[in-house]
């Protein structure tokens, strides 16, 4: 189990490298939005066009690779959104098994689906070097399609990640992050619900 927990460890400090690169394009989507509303009101004050489809794809693109790549991260940290009806009031060990079993009932087989079903696409995509349908003023989306594929590649990688520290955690192991320290929340939420 530690060298799966060796693994984990290297799957969660890829994903957190993907997520601080992600991170940096928020600025980006942002600037992108700033730069487009102020050409558009700019140029309606002066009776010229100076906004351009070019900068509201940009924006478009840069925000889907935030969310596309942003997944895994999410996944990671626990941000993906839950029914917390019940869930919140599950022992620690209750919510390894749903996150175990939901890991592997849903997250993975709904990635493996989503890649077998966009494949043919993004390939398709690539073939005709697909562009915007704005013609030259646009950019190319075949780049973009690709994350649709990467993204859940991701997650099934980081849901493999959060299915070894689960599963190490419902064996006994209290340090599920294969640091050598106890920083898992389970672990924490387990010393707190036994009054250590």
């Amino acid at each position: 189990m530690r060298g799966l927990l060796r693994l984990s460890k290297g799957i969660d400090a890829f994903t957190e490298l993907v997520g601080n690169i992600t991170l940096w394009l928020v600025p980006v989507v942002v600037g992108i939005g700033v730069w487009n509303v102020l050409n558009r009101y700019v140029g309606r004050a002066i009776g010229q066009t100076l906004g351009s489809n070019l900068y509201i794809e940009a924006q478009w693109y840069v925000f889907s690779i935030i969310f596309l790549m942003g997944a895994s991260y999410a996944l990671k940290h626990g941000e993906h959104v839950r029914v917390d009806v019940f869930y919140g009031m599950y022992s620690p060990r209750r919510k390894a098994w749903v996150d175990l079993l939901g890991t592997f009932l849903f997250l993975i087989p709904f990635c493996l689906l989503l890649i077998y079903f966009t494949l043919p696409y993004v390939q398709n995509s690539w073939q005709i070097l697909e562009g915007s349908p704005d013609g030259s003023a646009g950019l190319p989306r075949y780049p973009l399609k690709t994350f649709i594929l990467v993204s859940p590649v991701l997650l099934i990688i980081q849901g493999i990640s959060e299915a070894i520290k689960n599963a190490a955690f419902l064996m006994g192991y209290s340090d599920t992050t294969g640091t050598g320290k106890e920083h898992s929340a389970m672990t924490k939420q387990l010393r707190i619900d036994k009054g250590k």
